[in-house]
């Protein structure tokens, strides 16, 4: 055989190979279906971070004045209660407003009192189990009185930092929410960008 026909017989098995090959390969996506697959994926993720993850609040009220400003914008944690995890004093949680308010929307408080803690409310103090609160977040010490009351097991006390003008657990007929009710914590403050960062000084 030639070498003219020898290099023939050559470019013809590579091209019988090459022919083999592309038959086995998937034919390539059209991009609009690359396009939709990315929009799925995307809403997947933002659906996943907000009801397994991470949520918003954008906050209406004064109750929460000075720590929390009407029009903020809050980023809540679910993480933070997962597993042993329980809510600590001092806490800023966003929870399912009880029934007795008729209230759709959540509400947001910071937990004073534990499960199984005596609370009482007098002089201007927050009182647990006798002694005195260090509260350096108060726009103003409170001027009404309270209790003592005894917080429930798996249930927790809450009240607004603007206590004189927050309708909280010292005024609800059922003084407590339940844990169950607790959807996660307060955060960070993303809005506005002039008050932007963590709530927790």
């Amino acid at each position: 055989m030639g070498k003219a026909s020898h290099n023939k017989a050559i470019r013809a098995q590579h091209t019988a190979a090459e022919a083999k090959e592309n038959k086995h390969e998937k034919p390539a996506k059209p991009w609009w279906r690359e396009a939709l697959e990315l929009v799925l994926l995307a809403a997947a993720l933002a659906l996943a971070f907000k009801f397994f993850l991470f949520d918003t609040r954008n906050i209406p009220s004064s109750s929460m004045v000075p720590t929390i400003v009407p029009g903020d914008r809050v980023i809540m944690s679910r993480l933070s209660y997962l597993g042993a995890n329980e809510p600590e004093r001092g806490d800023i949680v966003v929870f399912r407003a009880p029934d007795e308010l008729n209230e759709r929307d959540d509400l947001i408080k910071r937990v004073v009192g534990l499960p199984g803690e005596e609370v009482a409310v007098s002089g201007g103090y927050v009182y647990i189990n006798g002694e005195a609160l260090d509260e350096p977040y108060l726009a103003e010490t409170p001027m009404y009185e309270f209790g003592p009351y005894t917080v429930p097991e798996n249930c927790y006390f809450v009240l607004g930092d603007n206590r004189n003008w927050s309708n909280d657990a010292h005024m609800w007929q059922e003084h407590y929410i339940s844990g169950d009710s607790i959807k996660g914590k307060a955060v960070w403050r993303y809005w506005p960008l002039s008050r932007f960062g963590a709530i927790y000084e």
